[in-house]
């Protein structure tokens, strides 16, 4: 029997992990954390009273995206098809919580494991180096649950914000590097991004980047990039309690915006609307957009994503955050599929509804 799981499984959950694993155990904190506070389903395998197995899913919040974390089933119950019947029970799940897509992580010498959820449709689309404790790669895995007309996807290269405050050029670079693939993605690209487009402050601590510097950042490396924005607003200002601040944000928009002025870089005061992200994708450039981070993580935040594709329901796009302490990897940040209406409310941020987006070219 599969069943979700229950507080009082957990002792018989921690014992499973030390007969099936070496390394890298989910500890009875994990288990408690998942089933009381994680944004999370655990599924459990029951025979004759005594718990042989277990899947665990994670679900990203305001995304279409599962994640299979953890899987175990023990050694006497491997021959009956168990591990195939609790994958389905986690796909299962996901889609309960209108996930279309289970990724999961997987040791790259699990060849039993492997064969397993490739027979279910898993496809490789990644691969980690040295990502358990005891250096061992990781291949990630991904299957689409519901199957319809794939998406039209852009291929664009993964790089995650190594500082809290640039996501902005970690963006950037996403999608410079998808255009052109001479661009040499690294922190010191990272960090002289951020140095070129920063608005100097932001509601507390380093400043972070706004649409102008960062299309300056952009068109100084050689690619054609248009910007829209809400007309007679500057970003983030709503945000800072300090007037003196806030007039350091206005007098650096003002000077990105003089620079603009001068040069072959569109401007348009309205709003980029999801059809015009569509029509972008589908023309070979690269969009990045500023979304409200609430929808995702419950903190309001601006944040910089890139879009990566669409299909007719879902918006994709690369998150440079991973939100390390909450479980979450490289694997729950690629090619997020975002339901479009989702998508539309996330694309804006703070009370004034505030919006911004670039659309880069190739070079």
């Amino acid at each position: 029997m599969i069943r979700p799981a229950t507080l009082g499984d957990i002792p018989q959950l921690v014992e499973i992990e030390k007969v099936c694993f070496d390394s890298d155990r989910l500890s009875r904190r994990n288990f408690r954390y998942m089933l009381t506070k994680g944004h999370a389903d655990t599924l459990v395998a029951e025979q004759d009273g005594r718990l042989v197995g277990y899947a665990m899913v994670l679900f990203h919040r305001g995304t279409s995206l599962a994640r299979l974390y953890s899987i175990a089933v023990t050694q006497e119950a491997r021959q009956g098809g168990l591990g195939r019947r609790l994958v389905a029970a986690a796909e299962d799940a996901a889609l309960a919580h209108d996930c279309i897509y289970m990724r999961l992580e997987i040791r790259v010498d699990n060849k039993a494991s492997l064969r397993l959820f490739e027979s279910m449709g898993y496809q490789q689309f990644g691969r980690y180096m040295q990502y358990y404790d005891d250096l061992s790669d990781a291949v990630r895995l991904e299957k689409r649950l519901v199957q319809n007309i794939p998406p039209n996807m852009t291929s664009v290269p993964y790089y995650q914000q190594t500082l809290d405050f640039t996501c902005g050029p970690a963006a950037l670079m996403m999608a410079m590097k998808a255009l052109d693939d001479h661009t040499e993605m690294s922190r010191h690209l990272e960090l002289r991004l951020w140095r070129e487009s920063t608005t100097i402050y932001m509601t507390s601590g380093h400043g972070g980047c706004g649409p102008y510097g960062l299309a300056l950042a952009a068109h100084h490396r050689g690619f054609r990039v248009e910007i829209y924005v809400k007309e007679g607003e500057t970003l983030f200002v709503d945000s800072v309690r300090s007037e003196e601040k806030k007039e350091v944000i206005r007098l650096v928009d003002e000077d990105f915006l003089e620079e603009i002025g001068h040069l072959p870089v569109k401007l348009s005061y309205h709003r980029l609307t999801l059809v015009g992200i569509i029509e972008a994708l589908d023309s070979g450039a690269v969009p990045v957009i500023l979304i409200s981070s609430y929808r995702i993580y419950k903190e309001k935040f601006p944040h910089w994503v890139v879009v990566t594709g669409h299909d007719d329901r879902y918006i994709y796009f690369h998150d440079p955050y991973i939100d390390e302490e909450k479980g979450k990897t490289v694997t729950d940040c690629v090619n997020m599929p975002i339901l479009h209406k989702e998508f539309e409310r996330m694309a804006q941020y703070g009370k004034s509804g505030q919006r911004a987006a670039l659309i880069l070219y190739p070079p």
